[in-house]
């Protein structure tokens, strides 16, 4: 996953049930985007890793929260793109920053 600093300390706990469904949502957005896109590539990776997060049997939540982060930052990059390929980036950055305490 990126780089991402660390969450505050009193970042509140992450709903995974919650960030599952934003996992979800977000593999069938990509699975519309265009395909010869590095940067979708990269999204679609970090949203593979934050997937196989969740699927551990007890996802530390720090990890979570910091695979949330960099995939938010990613999101941010990519933006422009997204919205070319009728992404619904906004909607998922708005949920992920919701998440995260922001």
């Amino acid at each position: 996953m990126t780089d991402t600093p660390r969450p505050a300390q009193n970042a509140p706990d992450i709903d995974l049930d919650e960030v599952a469904r934003i996992v979800e949502a977000l593999e069938h957005d990509l699975a519309q985007a265009r395909t010869d896109s590095t940067q979708i590539d990269a999204l679609r990776a970090e949203v593979e890793q934050l997937r196989a997060l969740l699927g551990a049997e007890d996802p530390a939540h720090d990890e979570v929260q910091r695979g949330l982060s960099g995939l938010r930052d990613l999101m941010h990059k990519v933006s422009d793109e997204l919205i070319s390929d009728a992404f619904e980036g906004s909607r998922h950055l708005a949920q992920i920053g919701r998440l995260l305490g922001m």
